[in-house]
């Protein structure tokens, strides 16, 4: 199956019909995106059946206290980083009956950006079975543009991690 094919609502039931042939739950840890990848999840009926819960943490002192990223690690790179995203990913499945999570932090623009981070940055963590893995992505557009981005893009590479 061609996954870049396939719009938001079809990834989402692309992802469902894997979650539930393998028996695994699905968690969310968001900030960028606001609980938009928890929402396109929860808009399939039945979506209880493999998605155990999402995480919205906006503030840093969500990630910490709702995930557990260390909040040293934030201060040392910042909460849009690669680290900080693989700890969000991490703590989504520690702290959830989830075997699998998606975790992003970015900046949605249109303020906000710095030279090493620009609106549209995007960091992304994974973690299936207890392997985590992460990438940096920069999307084009608008607030709306960028969040519609990271949603497709964060299910989009889990469907094709559950392939594997």
């Amino acid at each position: 199956m061609d996954l870049d094919a396939l719009d938001t609502p079809a990834l989402v039931a692309h992802l469902a019909e894997r979650l539930q042939a393998q028996g695994r739950m699905m968690a969310t840890a968001e900030s960028c995106t606001g609980g938009l990848i928890a929402a396109a999840c929860t808009d399939l009926a039945g979506s209880s059946n493999w998605f155990e819960r999402g995480f919205v943490t906006y503030s840093n002192a969500a990630k910490t206290e709702l995930l557990g990223v260390d909040a040293g690690l934030i201060a040392a790179h910042g909460a849009v980083s690669e680290p900080v995203a693989r700890a969000m990913a991490a703590g989504a499945v520690a702290r959830s009956a989830a075997q699998v999570a998606v975790a992003v932090t970015g900046v949605a623009g249109p303020a906000g950006g710095s030279p090493d981070k620009p609106v549209g940055t995007v960091w992304f963590g994974w973690s299936v079975d207890g392997a985590v893995q992460a990438e940096r992505r920069r999307f084009e557009g608008d607030r709306a543009a960028v969040r519609a981005a990271t949603v497709h893009h964060a299910l989009r590479v889990l469907a094709g991690l559950l392939a594997r």
